[in-house]
């Protein structure tokens, strides 16, 4: 059983995040893999042992400055203990930049839970908009068939998000503008604990992605989930990063 744990589905999920958890929960189920999805609201405590997968999406400033003050009250204990033991941990766009240090805003400094090694400033100059393609970094990652382990999807951040000395980032740029615009990379990845920037929602246009976290989630490799026929996904991909200019 894939146990996943959705933080504020109910503010953060522009882009439609939302679909992420769908794709998870239909590729499970088509597999005959039973599903558990529980969701964290503001006030509620998160157990760090309770669930194999936590999923945090994105969402507005103000949706952003809640949801930072509640993750250091009642989840900042629970996420480190997640991750401690290996468990999925996924930030997009606000909850990737939840997931660093701080994210600076109008001279405010909204504190993060540390779990990535970054840290986000709102600097003058424009939006980073577009879509995007990613060639992921890690050496572990990707499964046979991963289309050359390249991430496509969509990024609307005003948040230039600047990596620790020693920080893996999730990927490289090869089309868009990644965290900062400047530095070529896209995200951060440390062990099971992944941001990134890739909306549109992300999975749907990288089931491939998708299966690999739930892998990674269930402790299984990627060869032991059965296959499924994926055409359609594969064109939805292909179309995605045709949109992007890969």
């Amino acid at each position: 059983m894939l146990r996943v744990c959705a933080l504020y589905p109910d503010l953060m999920n522009i882009y439609a995040d939302r679909g992420n958890l769908i794709v998870l929960e239909r590729r499970c189920a088509w597999r005959g893999i039973a599903f558990g999805l529980r969701a964290s609201g503001l006030g509620d405590p998160l157990d760090g042992d309770a669930h194999d997968l936590y999923y945090l999406g994105g969402g507005q400033d103000r949706d952003q400055r809640l949801c930072a003050e509640d993750l250091i009250e009642t989840k900042s204990a629970g996420l480190h203990a997640a991750g401690a033991r290996g468990a999925v941990v996924l930030g997009v766009c606000g909850g990737y930049q939840l997931l660093g240090h701080s994210y600076t805003l109008d001279g405010e400094e909204i504190s993060g839970v540390g779990l990535l090694d970054v840290r986000t400033v709102r600097e003058h100059g424009p939006r980073l908009i577009g879509n995007v393609a990613i060639e992921l970094t890690g050496e572990d990652t990707g499964a046979p068939g991963a289309h050359d382990r390249v991430l496509a999807g969509f990024e609307n951040h005003g948040g230039r998000t600047y990596l620790g000395a020693g920080q893996q980032p999730l990927g490289r740029v090869l089309k868009g503008y990644g965290n900062d615009g400047r530095s070529g990379f896209e995200g951060a990845r440390s062990g099971n604990v992944i941001g990134t920037y890739l909306h549109g929602p992300l999975l749907p246009k990288n089931v491939w992605f998708a299966d690999w976290l739930i892998a990674r989630a269930l402790g299984v490799g990627g060869d032991e989930l059965v296959p499924l026929d994926d055409e359609i996904e594969r064109q939805t991909h292909a179309s995605a990063l045709q949109a992007a200019g890969v």
